[in-house]
C-alpha cells in the first residue's frame, strides 16, 4: 500500500457531535421522526415517538445517527442526499463530518468495513448493557486518504450501488405492470363475466407431487429468503433433503404462515436446472397451472388481492400460529380464461420475469464486486484508478 497520502487518525479528529434539538421551531417539529434499523439505516417509521418532540435531535443531510446501545450490532443511519432531514430520539447520538477532512459518503462505506465492525463490536461502557456514546466512538482509529481520494472511492462504490438500486426500481416497476395487466385481463375484464367459473384446483394443481429421495442433495430455499416485492427466491443453498415441500421450475410458492402471507411473500421458481427438483419448508403451498394455462398465471394469481384475502380469511389455528390450509383453495372460484388470452399473458409475463431475472443476476454480480472492492479500497490495497477499471 502506498501510505504517503494516507494518515492515521481517530474519528473524533474528523467528526463532531451535533446536539441541535427541535425546540419550539415549527419547521423542525414538522419533520419526519426516524428510527434506526441495522438493515436499512434511517427508518421513517420509528418504533416509538413521544408526544412532545421538543427534545428530539435534528439530523441533516450528511449526518449520522445511532442508538448508543445498538451501535455494536451495526445499527447506524446515514442521512444521504436522497433522504429528507428529520428528527431522531433524544437518546440517539448524532454526529457530522468535518468536510475538509472526511467525506460522509466515504465514511458511510467505511461503516461497512471489517475495521469498523470489529472495533464497534468490542467497544462500549457499562456492566449490563454496553453503550457507545460519542466520546467512546471518537476514539475509533481510522486510516484516511486525502479528501479528494475519499470522494473518488465513494464515487466508485456509489456507481455500483446506484446501478443495483436502478435495477431494483426497474424490476419493481415491471412487477407492478405485470400485476396490473393480470388484474385488467382476468379480474376486472367485462368479458370475464361470460367465462365459466370453476374451483381453483380444476385449472391449478395445489401441492402437486414431486420426487426427491431422502438424503439427496438438492437446492433448498429458506422461507426467510422469499421476496415480498420481487418474484424470485434466488438465495437458495444446496442441502440434503430430509422432509419438506418440493417444487420444480414453473411452480409458485406461497408462504402460508402468518405474517408471511399478509406481506405477500411469494416466489416464482425459475432458478432450477431443467428436470431439477428443489425443496423447502412445509409452510409452503405450491401452485402449478394446468396446461394450457402458462406457469406465470399461477404466480400472478397468487399475488392478487382476491386470492391473498381468501387465504388470510381462511387461516386456522391459535393466535400467532395461524396458517392457511391448502384445502381452502377448493372453495376459491376462478373465471377460466380463454386459451389464447392465457397464452398471450404467458408471453408477456414471461418476458417480464426474464428481465427481472437478468436484473437480479446483474445486481448480484455488482454487489459481489462492491463487497470485494470495499475492504481493499478502505485499506489502500486497491487504488481508485484500478477500481474504476474493475467497475468498467
Amino acid at each position: 500500500m502506498n501510505e504517503s497520502s494516507w494518515i492515521s487518525t481517530n474519528l473524533g479528529e474528523v467528526t463532531a457531535e451535533s446536539r441541535k434539538r427541535a425546540g419550539n421551531d415549527s419547521a423542525y417539529l414538522a419533520r419526519t421522526v426516524y428510527g434506526v434499523d441495522r438493515s436499512i439505516g434511517l427508518n421513517p417509521v420509528a418504533k416509538y415517538t413521544a408526544n412532545s418532540l421538543e427534545k428530539y435531535k435534528a439530523i441533516e443531510r450528511g449526518m449520522f445517527a445511532y442508538n448508543p446501545m445498538r451501535l455494536n450490532i451495526g445499527s447506524i443511519g446515514y442521512c444521504s442526499q436522497n433522504i429528507q432531514p428529520g428528527l431522531v430520539s433524544p437518546d440517539y447520538v448524532v454526529f457530522e463530518c468535518n468536510p475538509k477532512k472526511l467525506d460522509p459518503e466515504f465514511l458511510n462505506y467505511y461503516i461497512g468495513s471489517t475495521a469498523w465492525l470489529e472495533w464497534t463490536a468490542k467497544a462500549g461502557v457499562g456492566s449490563v448493557r454496553l453503550r457507545i456514546y460519542y466520546k467512546e466512538l471518537a476514539q475509533l482509529p481510522i486510516l484516511l486518504p486525502s479528501i479528494s481520494e475519499q470522494h473518488a472511492i465513494a464515487e466508485v462504490l456509489g456507481v455500483l450501488d446506484n446501478k443495483i438500486e436502478l435495477n431494483s426500481r426497474m424490476s419493481a416497476t415491471l412487477e407492478s405492470m405485470a400485476r396490473a395487466v393480470f388484474r385488467q385481463w382476468f379480474i376486472e375484464s367485462k368479458e370475464a363475466i361470460d367465462w365459466e367459473e370453476v374451483p381453483l384446483p380444476e385449472i391449478i394443481e395445489v401441492n402437486p407431487s414431486r420426487s426427491l429421495k431422502k438424503g439427496e442433495n438438492a437446492p433448498y430455499l429458506d422461507m426467510a429468503n422469499m421476496p415480498t416485492q420481487g418474484h424470485r427466491g434466488i438465495n437458495w443453498i444446496d442441502r440434503s433433503f430430509g422432509s419438506g415441500t418440493k417444487f420444480i421450475n414453473g411452480d409458485t410458492l406461497l408462504a402460508r404462515i402468518t405474517p408471511c402471507l399478509e406481506n405477500g411473500k411469494t416466489s416464482f421458481v425459475d432458478f432450477l436446472k431443467d428436470g431439477q427438483v428443489g425443496w423447502g419448508s412445509t409452510e409452503y403451498i405450491v401452485f402449478h397451472p394446468k396446461p394450457p394455462l402458462p406457469a406465470e398465471y399461477g404466480y400472478y394469481l397468487a399475488r392478487s388481492e382476491e386470492l391473498r384475502r381468501h387465504a388470510i380469511q381462511n387461516m386456522t389455528g391459535t393466535s400467532g400460529r395461524q396458517r392457511t390450509p391448502a384445502s381452502c383453495f377448493d372453495r376459491f372460484m376462478i373465471s377460466q380464461p380463454p386459451d389464447n388470452l392465457a397464452r398471450k399473458f404467458g408471453e408477456f409475463a414471461g418476458s417480464v420475469i426474464e428481465k427481472v431475472r437478468v436484473n437480479d443476476e446483474e445486481s448480484r454480480t455488482l454487489a459481489s464486486l462492491r463487497d470485494r472492492l470495499l475492504p481493499k479500497l478502505m485499506r489502500g490495497e486497491v487504488r481508485v484508478k484500478d477500481a474504476k477499471e474493475d467497475v468498467t
